[in-house]
């Protein structure tokens, strides 16, 4: 029961860095219809610069310094190449934002080298948040504080902990998703923002500068990824191909979610993060399942081969299955409502 609880925690909080990386393609998809190729690159320099100014400046620095310079480069990027190449269509937009994906991987490279680099979680955030365990005559228990280690060795395999900066990661996330929402509901700016959507000409001849606007949504769509890059970067690895990792899932929850919606790129965040979470450890498969249903399946069956394959062998295709299925029987997806 603590293995459980701990998981889903754990997916929780892989869900919610996945959507604090998707939601800022969403907003400039949704804002502008630019679906950027090189939004994952953003992504990988928040976590390099992260790692560059942590060393001089500290970490809790770097995690407000790190996504504004991000931001600063996409919107610049907005400005002399995306605004350039708009009118000719969405095909020049994808080509020149593919393009620069390549440019920033070998400037990557170039800078900090092929390999990894040393980007750990902090001090203050490592060790663990709290510590379940399963003590006999008590059943589920929780504990917090410097006598977890005790704890664990007194119950042994029955005990499992959930490090601190899993918490922190999704305590960011939560309170960039509130940032959000506020942002674009509750203020003038979101006002107009949503104006120079709808009715970009009547903003314009109310004085408000559309192009302008549409740079900042872009470079702050850019700001989001990187600040993904400063939380995950030290929470996996740090490395030039961190961007291919994580930018066929990304792409993945944003149309599971629905193009342009923001909530539906949070509940397929969610979504996706549990069952690549859960599925990596159910070693289940349709021959282990017929054997425990007393009908084994012989070696020499035709469909042995795939048969024998787990549901923890499955667990990195998942989220394509479910990609090609919304595809197939929802093509808006979840909460989306356009059709492209």
């Amino acid at each position: 029961m603590e293995t459980f609880f701990v998981f889903a925690l754990n997916g929780l909080s892989y869900g919610l860095l996945l959507f604090m990386l998707s939601s800022g393609l969403t907003l400039i998809f949704s804002m502008m219809g630019v679906l950027n190729f090189a939004h994952t690159s953003f992504y990988m320099l928040g976590a390099y610069f992260a790692y560059a100014l942590t060393g001089s400046i500290g970490f809790f620095p770097a995690l407000i310094v790190a996504p504004l310079l991000v931001g600063a480069l996409g919107a610049a990027f907005e400005r002399y190449c995306v605004r350039k190449v708009h009118p000719y269509g969405h095909v020049p937009e994808l080509l020149v934002t593919f393009g620069l994906s390549y440019v920033v991987l070998e400037v990557v490279r170039l800078i900090w080298g092929p390999a990894n680099v040393d980007y750990r979680v902090p001090e203050a955030l490592s060790g663990s948040l709290f510590t379940l365990a399963n003590i006999e005559g008590q059943g589920l228990s929780w504990f917090t504080g410097a006598g977890d280690a005790a704890i664990c060795a007194a119950v042994g395999n029955s005990c499992t902990q959930f490090p601190m900066y899993r918490g922190f990661m999704a305590l960011v996330a939560l309170a960039m998703l509130v940032a959000l929402w506020l942002l674009l509901t509750r203020t003038r700016i979101g006002l107009i923002i949503q104006a120079a959507l709808t009715h970009p000409e009547m903003t314009q001849s109310l004085g408000h500068n559309v192009p302008r606007v549409m740079m900042g949504v872009f470079g702050g769509g850019c700001a989001l990824a990187g600040l993904a890059g400063v939380i995950g970067g030290n929470a996996f690895v740090t490395e030039p191909n961190m961007a291919a990792s994580v930018g066929a899932i990304i792409f993945v929850v944003v149309v599971v979610g629905g193009m342009g919606s923001l909530a539906g790129a949070f509940l397929a965040s969610i979504l996706i993060g549990l069952i690549q979470t859960f599925a990596v450890v159910i070693d289940v498969s349709a021959v282990s399942v017929m054997e425990q249903l007393g009908s084994p399946i012989s070696f020499e069956h035709w469909a042995y081969p795939i048969l024998k394959i787990s549901v923890s062998q499955m667990a990195p295709i998942l989220p394509y299955l479910l990609l090609v299925l919304i595809l197939i029987f929802r093509p808006k997806g979840l909460l989306g409502t356009r059709e492209e």
